[in-house]
């Protein structure tokens, strides 16, 4: 129960008040995307970007943790795709960000945060690597959700595959830890001026994260096609956490932190990529909108039980 009290009431305790500021208009919009903006450009990418710098190639390449992360999405994916293609009757873009609502996990702005909190800065590692693998299914995603729907964006389908590698390129999430890779392989030492502005910067991540999280959680509907949402909460909270678990434990041999790690952010809550997407789209906007809502709501208890069993472990 002290884990739960230490570090998982202050991860959502920030989320609150960035919820409670936005309600009360103490912040509105313009400060919202201010805050938004400078963790993603400037607190985020340094202290990914430092974590790596500072972590052998070998370590980062942690093919276990990295085939059962990427499985379990796979699999939360393909599974989604087919009940939302024929249970919940939804087709080309609609049942792409149907499938992209259950296995996109809130890894940046709520996994990073919770790995400090609950770990420290030095065992990060583990959300870093699958905030980048995160962004590479984001890609795919988006790629799938763009090419089936054409004639609402306007853009040609040659043009999507580019449109995505540019995107990637310059997102400073992707950026960051393929610039510390290279520079740790070539056993450089980065200057101790731009280790502690790194580190400065860093430290604000976590905290501006959570608040921007909760100030995107301001004024987000809850109420559309409650049965298809609650399928996807379900699959985005248990289904892929459970199938992640399965794949760490009876299928790769892997140390007890980084599988427990793998566990943990499978079991994140839909990350608000999706609701930019389906808004760049115009389609699947309040179902996006609600799950975000309702599964980082709901891993308030999730997470929490995750953080004690783990404790006990």
């Amino acid at each position: 129960m002290q884990v739960v009290i230490d570090v998982a009431i202050p991860v959502f305790g920030i989320i609150l008040c960035g919820y409670l500021s936005g309600r009360v208009r103490l912040i509105d919009s313009n400060g919202s995307e201010a805050i938004n903006s400078f963790v993603y450009w400037f607190a985020l990418p340094p202290l990914i970007f430092i974590s790596v710098v500072e972590t052998r190639v070998s370590e980062i390449l942690h093919l276990d943790f990295i085939i059962s992360v990427s499985l379990g999405v796979v699999i939360t994916g393909i599974i989604a795709a087919l009940v939302g293609r024929y249970l919940f009757q939804n087709r080309g873009s609609t049942n792409a960000l149907h499938a992209m609502t259950a296995l996109f996990s809130n890894t940046g702005y709520m996994g990073i945060p919770l790995f400090i909190s609950a770990f420290g800065e030095e065992r990060v590692l583990p959300a870093i690597i699958a905030t980048v693998l995160n962004m590479l299914f984001y890609g795919v995603m988006s790629a799938w959700v763009t090419a089936t729907n054409v004639k609402a964006t306007g853009d040609s389908a040659p043009n999507i595959p580019k449109k995505v590698f540019h995107s990637l390129i310059k997102n400073p999430l992707v950026i960051a830890p393929i610039l510390g890779i290279a520079i740790s392989s070539a056993d450089m030492v980065v200057p101790s001026p731009i280790t502690n502005v790194c580190r400065m910067l860093g430290a604000a991540a976590a905290p501006g994260a959570l608040f921007a999280l909760g100030l995107f959680l301001v004024g987000q509907s809850i109420s559309s096609s409650l049965k298809e949402v609650g399928w996807m909460v379900f699959l985005k909270l248990f289904f892929q956490p459970f199938v992640t678990a399965f794949l760490v434990f009876y299928v790769f041999d892997m140390d007890g932190f980084w599988a427990m790690s793998a566990i943990l952010l499978a079991a994140l809550p839909t990350g608000a990529l999706v609701f930019v997407t389906a808004q760049q789209n115009k389609v699947f906007i309040q179902r996006a909108s609600a799950a975000i809502v309702v599964t980082t709501l709901t891993s308030v208890i999730t997470l929490m039980a995750l953080l004690a069993w783990f404790a006990n472990e």
